[in-house]
């Protein structure tokens, strides 16, 4: 889709359906063979999986049931956070790359001491910042480190952003893309970053980038979401997960030789060699014509000349 990252160009997607998600999100058994859901979370077949209501206390997840083995994946959610009120709104929601899976907790629905990548949206300030909520932020978790409540994450962040993704006008997507043991991505250029849908339709605003991210091996895909005395409905949409192929590291080089074969100057294989054998025969083809139409003016110029043997008849 020529989408670049890290210097290549991805050459193609294939979208995973156990990792994949949309309406109406369950079968006839009222369940769904690849996702589950808990807590407070319910299904509208026709709209969302709502993690929370806009109630207080209320806390709501959904999770991949396989891990995901992909090494280069591409992952874009649409979300929903906020309705027409105008109250206090919070906590926000969190997409999850995590080694364990459904385990609920304090951290924006799921458990504290991740191990794997969390990326929270966060529509509730708990301290005071330069920066404006709602925010993005991300966290590489070890397993051992705590989440800074207190900071809002601040203290252990990766990257970060402030987008008004709430209550938006457009349909809000998250995208982030990764290449194994290089980069978390989540824009279109050529280094690894993290990316947001929320000012217009199909434009996409970077919001973090963070080199050779690590992930745990066959991490499980998840999102929560979590309220306390101030609430918001947090809507799933979609989730739409595929694994890419990139282009080759010397694509570019490569191109280049192409070009040039075109001259006759490059590769010797594919449809450039047969026009660059042309050419070259065509070029000696007109050399000896020019060598042998020389020859024979040089020829006749000695014959016809003073001196020459025309002058002994």
């Amino acid at each position: 889709d020529g989408t670049r990252i890290a210097n290549r160009t991805i050459e193609r997607t294939a979208q995973l359906r156990t990792h994949s998600l949309y309406a109406p999100y369950i079968d006839q058994d009222l369940q769904n063979r690849w996702w589950d859901f808990g807590a407070d979370a319910y299904v509208n077949t026709n709209k969302h999986i709502r993690l929370t209501q806009n109630k207080p206390s209320q806390m709501g997840w959904l999770w991949s049931r396989l891990p995901l083995t992909a090494h280069s994946w591409v992952l874009e959610v649409e979300f929903k956070i906020g309705d027409k009120s105008t109250h206090l709104y919070g906590d926000g929601m969190a997409v999850w790359i995590t080694k364990d899976r459904a385990q609920p907790g304090p951290i924006f629905g799921s458990k504290d001491r991740f191990e794997g990548l969390g990326i929270f949206l966060d529509t509730y300030a708990n301290g005071r910042h330069p920066f404006a909520f709602p925010r993005i932020v991300g966290m590489l978790g070890d397993g051992q480190t705590k989440y800074d409540h207190d900071t809002d994450g601040e203290q252990n962040k990766i990257g970060a952003c402030s987008a008004n993704y709430r209550r938006t006008t457009v349909p809000t997507k998250l995208r982030v893309s990764y290449v194994k043991d290089v980069h978390l991505d989540a824009a279109d250029n050529a280094r690894p970053q993290v990316k947001l849908q929320y000012k217009g339709w199909d434009e996409w605003t970077d919001c973090f980038s963070y080199d050779n991210l690590k992930l745990p091996v066959h991490p499980y895909v998840g999102f929560s979401a979590l309220t306390g005395d101030v609430s918001d409905p947090h809507d799933i949409i979609s989730v739409t997960l595929s694994s890419v192929v990139l282009s080759s590291p010397e694509s570019q080089r490569n191109s280049l030789k192409s070009k040039g074969s075109i001259l006759g100057l490059g590769s010797s294989s594919g449809g450039g060699s047969g026009l660059s054998f042309w050419i070259k025969f065509l070029l000696f083809f007109g050399v000896c014509a020019g060598g042998w139409y020389g020859w024979n003016t040089y020829g006749r110029s000695r014959l016809s000349g003073p001196g020459g043997f025309s002058g002994l008849g």
